[in-house]
């Protein structure tokens, strides 16, 4: 048996804007539902399962694996909305990317605090 990740929950204040701001960002199609999460699916069958609590948000860290020209609308998009950006994981490059292993990556915050991460390359995946 082969052990993939199929799906995980983000929690959120409103499913609906979340869910949109990241099919926005990164140029996916329009969540869906089931149950009470709206669905964002993945190119490679992974699912973001957004869910609404009252409760408290402890932020987490989503990375999305992306070919350039995708980074290149996507980053578009942060940009034009005027989305804070940073190429380091401890927000001490603001305003720039990172080009680690010959590819490009960005992180950047959701409506809810979770910090978000687009590369070109995997880590590790040389170059």
């Amino acid at each position: 048996m082969s052990v993939q990740l199929n799906h995980t929950i983000v929690w959120c204040r409103d499913k609906q804007k979340s869910a949109a701001f990241l099919t926005e960002i990164l140029g996916l199609a329009s969540p869906t539902r089931y149950g009470p999460f709206l669905v964002v699916e993945l190119d490679n069958g992974v699912s973001l399962d957004f869910y609404e609590t009252t409760g408290e948000i402890s932020p987490q860290h989503y990375a999305f694996l992306i070919d350039e020209e995708d980074f290149d609308e996507s980053f578009d998009r942060i940009c034009s909305r005027g989305i804070p950006y940073w190429a380091d994981p401890g927000k001490e490059s603001p305003g720039e990317i990172n080009r680690h292993d010959s590819g490009r990556g960005v992180y950047f915050d959701d409506p809810d605090g979770h910090f978000m991460e687009m590369i070109t390359r995997p880590y590790g995946g040389g170059g």
